[in-house]
């Protein structure tokens, strides 16, 4: 694959997907409507991310990425600091991909007068679970997300898609409503998780784990998989179980584990009784000097 073009500008960014989906509509194959796929990402890529533009690439004529650390979304600005920027290998792995173009803007670039005034509020939905934990974290996803969406936002006719990986699946969730409510054009699209040989959800974070806190971490996708199985195989889910084997593991610190409902991550009462519809198991928990979170889709249907 060619290297990608980087764009460092939001107009230029918007001048280079114009030209893009123009020849693309300018190249006989009949559709005057090209696609176009945005994959938005914070940099410090995996085969996560890969996925996501294996995902545009496969359904869209024309794949943008973005490569932006968005300090708006970080807490702690130690971990603003530590934060990996790895952009020259970031730019291998989407040129191997096939990514068209990479917007890779400065600071200023995105936030020309500083900490946005005006943010966008992720609401009811977004102070549970990670928000609980991280205040103001989604407040800042989803500001910096609208402004991605309106960077891309094809000048041209064309059908426009934004991806995004299920691992995050609050973010999803709340990106997804945002989008719903606010009239976003963007198709937003769901990645399933990737996942190491050893069951770990791949994470720019894990670079920060060692060999035994990597082994600890597993705890966390197997307790996620045991509560698959009991919903396939059509037996009460047993959270206090898996709640309790990911505390036995004396590595990790667990922040949260529940069952909750895919679309509005409210949580699911089982009363003793088989899953009956399908819903999302979420965790998260700290695994020595890393934070980590997963979920897991629980459906009695592919049982």
């Amino acid at each position: 694959m060619s290297a990608p073009r980087v764009l460092r500008t939001a107009a230029g960014l918007s001048e280079a997907i114009t030209d893009a989906l123009a020849a693309k509509a300018a190249g006989g194959t009949g559709d005057p409507a090209p696609s176009l796929g945005l994959v938005p990402t914070m940099g410090a890529l995996h085969q996560g991310h890969r996925a996501l533009v294996d995902a545009a690439r496969a359904a869209n004529d024309v794949v943008v990425a973005s490569v932006f650390v968005n300090p708006l979304q970080f807490n702690d600005p130690e971990d603003l600091h530590r934060y990996p920027r790895t952009l020259e290998a970031d730019l291998k792995l989407l040129g191997d991909a096939g990514a068209d173009l990479v917007f890779a803007p400065s600071e200023a670039e995105v936030y020309p007068d500083g900490p946005p005034l005006v943010r966008i509020h992720s609401g009811e939905l977004g102070s549970r679970y990670e928000g609980r934990f991280r205040p103001g974290h989604f407040d800042g996803v989803l500001t910096v997300v609208a402004k991605l969406l309106h960077y891309a936002q094809p000048t041209l006719p064309a059908r426009y898609r934004a991806y995004f990986g299920q691992k995050d699946a609050q973010q999803l969730a709340l990106i997804r409503r945002m989008v719903m409510d606010l009239d976003f054009r963007a198709e937003i699209v769901g990645v399933p998780v990737v996942r190491g040989t050893d069951g770990l959800a791949e994470s720019s974070r894990n670079v920060f784990l060692d060999a035994e806190h990597r082994r600890a971490a597993t705890v966390l996708p197997q307790a996620l998989f045991a509560l698959q199985d009991q919903a396939r195989a059509g037996v009460p889910l047993d959270l206090a179980a898996a709640v309790a084997r990911v505390q036995a593991e004396p590595h990790v610190d667990l922040d949260y584990f529940d069952i909750v409902d895919p679309q509005t991550l409210q949580p699911l009462v089982m009363d003793g009784q088989p899953l009956r519809r399908p819903a999302l198991a979420l965790l998260a928990a700290r695994v020595g000097p890393v934070r980590l979170i997963d979920n897991l889709p629980l459906d009695p249907a592919a049982g």
